[in-house]
């Protein structure tokens, strides 16, 4: 019995290391690593990043400054909008399931920061709010942020935890060693208790966020070219205190900006068609 139990973890090992891609990120075309064995579906992990949502919200100070909550909002809403209707449109509507967007600003002048869970659920900081300036920069961070939601990069990072620790923690949860093991893999993987709320993307998941960021923002009606702009506000707002970029999980200012330019000319087709 005990051998049986034993066969069946080495099986799931063997699955989590070989279960790759069956989903793509729309517009980039990147194949995603899904279905590891043990990991929690996307409306699961949807359900979770909800809750944590609620509870972080609950336990910090939001603005009271209508007009930007406004703003936040406003923006949001408007990205929301186009976004769906281009996914229902090209035959993406199944990554909108379970969605149920929110859009906060977090009272916080020192935090030049903004994040996303899956689900849609978004945050700003009030500290990147004189950075954004006004609705279009305001857009450049929306863009990015719902493009990790659509992107489903935190469920990708659920699957990747998953993928690396299922051979250390697999054989504890098949036998019941270590019931928890999986509930707090599943909290690491949407941040939860961290400062910031949300964990750091990967610098693949930061570059393509910002790649579908201005589609998106351009399919709203917001000027892409905007976004290098306001990178350079960010670069001069950190001073030359970024820290290099191999030591970083985002790319630099410089990098990013060079990369914007380049995904330029397809954001532009969206900006320039009909919006």
């Amino acid at each position: 019995m005990r051998n049986n139990k034993l066969y069946k973890v080495v099986g799931a090992i063997v699955l989590a290391a070989t279960a790759y891609a069956c989903t793509t990120v729309p517009i980039t075309g990147r194949k995603q690593l899904t279905g590891v064995p043990g990991a929690p579906d996307s409306q699961e992990i949807i359900a979770m990043s909800s809750d944590t949502y609620s509870h972080l919200m609950d336990s910090v100070k939001l603005s009271t400054d209508q007009e930007q909550v406004a703003r936040v909002k406003r923006v949001g809403d408007r990205i929301k909008g186009a976004v769906e209707k281009y996914l229902t449109q090209n035959g993406y509507e199944e990554l909108l399931q379970g969605f149920n967007w929110e859009f906060n600003l977090i009272e916080d002048d020192e935090m030049v920061n903004a994040w996303a869970m899956p689900g849609g659920k978004v945050a700003f900081y009030t500290g990147i709010m004189p950075i954004c300036k006004d609705d279009i920069g305001v857009a450049v961070v929306m863009g990015h942020e719902v493009a990790h939601a659509i992107a489903k990069h935190g469920e990708e990072r659920i699957n990747q935890t998953y993928a690396k620790q299922v051979g250390m923690t697999v054989g504890a949860i098949a036998l019941g060693e270590n019931p928890g093991v999986a509930e707090k893999l599943i909290y690491q993987s949407v941040g939860y208790g961290s400062d910031l709320g949300l964990l750091s993307f990967s610098r693949t998941h930061e570059s393509e966020a910002d790649e579908l960021g201005i589609v998106f923002m351009a399919i709203a009606g917001y000027d892409p070219r905007e976004a290098p702009k306001f990178w350079e506000r960010m670069s001069a707002n950190s001073g030359g205190n970024q820290p290099p970029e191999f030591l970083s999980t985002h790319p630099s200012h410089e990098t990013r900006i060079e990369r914007l330019n380049e995904a330029m000319p397809k954001a532009l087709e969206y900006y320039n068609g009909d919006n």
